[in-house]
């Protein structure tokens, strides 16, 4: 468990969801920058492609938050994600709810 110790938690989601980790004091920004990013209807595929790839990638987060809605515009992405550190965990919103049908480490 030593090899965790320190590790963040990425989110990746409606500004609800994100502003409430954020001040539950999951956020950081630092030189590799943020370890969150706030989605809405103006935020491009691309934009949460890389995001979530930079979030994936980084040897700092052990945990990657994502809203469904938002995994659902990169499912290519989320079904290609084999890893286990980090592990990306889909979560529910406000205005979506959750379908584990969808979720793919409920259907693994």
């Amino acid at each position: 468990m030593e090899a965790y110790r320190g590790k963040l938690i990425g989110v990746m989601g409606d500004e609800d969801t994100v502003t409430g980790f954020l001040l539950a004091g999951v956020g950081q920004r630092g030189a590799r920058g943020s370890n969150f990013m706030v989605v809405d209807s103006k935020t491009s595929v691309s934009d949460i492609e890389n995001k979530f790839t930079e979030l994936t990638e980084r040897d700092d987060v052990a945990i990657v938050l994502i809203n469904q809605h938002v995994a659902n515009e990169i499912r290519h992405l989320v079904k290609q994600y084999k890893k286990l550190i980090p592990t990306v965990l889909e979560i529910p919103s406000k205005e979506h709810p959750y379908d584990p049908e969808k979720d793919e480490i409920m259907n693994e």
